[in-house]
């Protein structure tokens, strides 16, 4: 991995982090609970509900990704770093920048 990519990559980690902890504020908001008695504009409660669910969901995949994007910023200028924990092969770059936080290749990743 070039020097440049490296640094691509690290940039693109920086921006997911912060894009991350954004949703992640978001999300907090939109999950607090809905009162019995107070729906949200035209939505039923029980569409407030479903609502809250999917943001639920939508929260923890959040709360897991975030600690994995800056486990991988941390050891981004390690050399082991751009390598497969699995079997050691390179990954991709452009794995590297659709996910930052991936320590596994394609071929692991599947199995």
């Amino acid at each position: 991995m070039s020097p440049e990519e490296r640094a691509a990559i690290k940039e693109k980690l920086r921006s997911e982090i912060e894009r991350t902890r954004h949703d992640i504020a978001q999300l907090e908001e939109l999950t607090r609970p809905v009162a019995p008695d107070n729906a949200i504009g035209r939505l039923s409660r029980m569409e407030a509900l479903n609502s809250k669910s999917v943001n639920e969901a939508a929260l923890n995949a959040a709360l897991a990704k975030l600690p994995k994007l800056e486990n991988a910023l941390a050891r981004i200028d390690q050399p082991e770093f751009g390598y497969c924990v699995r079997c050691k092969s390179p990954i991709p770059v452009a794995r590297l920048m659709f996910m930052p936080e991936s320590g596994l290749c394609v071929n692991c990743a599947r199995r």
